[in-house]
């Protein structure tokens, strides 16, 4: 069995689904590390979701190769499940079941669980203990789910959208939980929608489109390493002269169109280079409209490979 503990958290290669004449995932190839927070992000039909439930063995792949910690997560579902936590959306969980029951019954199926209590306190449950689950809040709920994935001390963890709908105090007790399951050495997927909490959490982003990953780095390799972190943004009209552009701007300064009327140069954003950009577009007979300064980020980089916006 030693193979199977080497083996990464999550390998795919080659993944499809397909829903009757939709495909929803189309030959996605994905290494999840051990040990480490990966963030897969993508747009809405992304297949971030189909991708992460064959993960989790609710759903059989059409074809290609799916491993998660070396086993086969449909033919291997006993030998796994035990391995791993799996943050349900509300489907899972009997309407009637009081919170605190529902994670002491969760936590007696595991050989080691985490201390119940403790646990609960961390993630502010302890007020709602008594609850049934149907009178619990979206927030609390959240909470819930995520308690109810990491109680069992799993290997590697499935975490959907888990502050979604949580005030800031209860997003950053989740993240600080997050940063602990992995200095445990837990590997955690984590879909989001937010930005920042990809960069304050992930050592490894996967952004997908259109059912198939079309990045993969540490946070820092998808946004140029940081020498070229600096970012100006200006809208006009699409399809200008960039040559003539970047001919003008100081030398190692780099300028993009990602999106039609959508400029970008990178570079060391000084005020020289503001007023050099503002007088070529007057020159050019251009107003240009939303100039934005900024350094370079993952918001940016999701952008430019998938022209939409993360939310």
């Amino acid at each position: 069995m030693h193979h199977a503990h080497s083996a990464p958290a999550v390998e795919a290669r080659g993944l499809v689904k397909r829903y009757g004449g939709t495909t929803a995932v189309d030959g996605l190839d994905l290494t999840v590390e051990r040990g480490a927070v990966t963030a897969v992000l993508g747009p809405n039909g992304a297949g971030k979701t189909t991708t992460i439930e064959s993960c989790e063995g609710y759903r059989v792949p059409d074809a290609g190769r799916l491993r998660v910690l070396g086993l086969d997560p449909v033919a291997e579902a006993a030998a796994l499940r035990p391995r791993i936590g799996v943050m349900l959306q509300s489907g899972g969980i009997y309407p009637g079941v009081r919170a605190m029951e529902m994670l002491r019954h969760m936590s007696r199926l595991y050989a080691h669980p985490l201390d119940v209590e403790a646990l609960a306190e961390r993630l502010g449950l302890g007020s709602c203990g008594r609850t049934p689950y149907r009178r619990l809040s979206g927030g609390q709920r959240q909470r819930l789910a995520l308690a109810l994935a990491v109680v069992g001390r799993p290997e590697l963890v499935f975490l959907d959208e888990p502050t979604a709908g949580l005030d800031p105090q209860a997003r950053h007790a989740t993240w600080d939980l997050i940063r602990e399951l992995r200095a445990d050495g837990v590997s955690v997927v984590l879909t989001t929608h937010h930005m920042e909490e990809a960069e304050e959490l992930a050592d490894r982003v996967a952004i997908l489109d259109g059912g198939r990953v079309i990045a993969h780095g540490t946070p820092a390799e998808l946004c140029g390493g940081g020498e070229k972190a600096d970012v100006l943004r200006f809208a006009g009209r699409a399809g200008l002269d960039i040559a003539s552009l970047r001919a003008a701007l100081p030398a190692g300064c780099e300028v993009a169109e990602p999106v039609p009327g959508g400029y970008r140069v990178t570079g060391d954003v000084t005020p020289r280079l503001l007023a050099t950009v503002t007088a070529w577009c007057a020159q050019h007979g251009v107003l240009p409209d939303r100039i934005t300064t900024r350094r370079h980020s993952l918001e940016d980089v999701f952008l430019e490979l998938t022209g939409r916006e993360l939310r």
